[in-house]
């Protein structure tokens, strides 16, 4: 680590604590050259899947879209923020940990309408018409009933 005040590359640890709420781990540090202190804080950086898409090519995984898949679903309903950062946290730890270089769409829109349907039910039948891709009522119609045989 290069001191901010020298630039001087020997720099020594003089304490280290793990801040769990934030996942960092906080030092402090002392430059050997120049003896002045400074604090750094490092967090783990965790690589995610690559997404393969029905089209058959892979892209990147994106957790805007995520938000952006929930927003549009949760478009004034009753859902606050904190709701959904704590649900697409869950759905990005569950990606990160069951899977290896690749994970379908397909499943990411799986963990999406099965967290919708447990948040907001008008969401989830939102977000269904697109993703299942409705072309007529009948779908939306069965989509109702299975939610209303669920509720019972």
């Amino acid at each position: 680590m290069m001191c901010p005040f020298c630039q001087e590359a020997d720099t020594r640890v003089v304490d280290s604590r793990l801040d769990i709420t934030s996942n960092q781990v906080r030092r402090r540090r002392e430059c050997g050259a120049c003896s002045q202190r400074f604090t750094t804080f490092e967090q783990p950086t965790f690589s995610l899947p690559s997404v393969l898409k029905s089209a058959g090519f892979s892209e990147p995984f994106s957790e805007e879209k995520l938000r952006r898949g929930f927003s549009k679903a949760l478009e004034k309903r009753p859902v606050s923020q904190s709701q959904v950062d704590a649900v697409v946290a869950r759905i990005i730890h569950q990606i990160r940990s069951n899977c290896d270089k690749e994970i379908s769409s397909k499943s990411i829109g799986q963990m999406v309408m099965m967290a919708l349907k447990k948040m907001d039910p008008i969401a989830y039948v939102r977000f269904a018409s697109i993703y299942l891709s409705f072309q007529d009522i009948e779908a939306f119609r069965s989509v109702l009933e299975e939610l209303e045989t669920e509720r019972v």
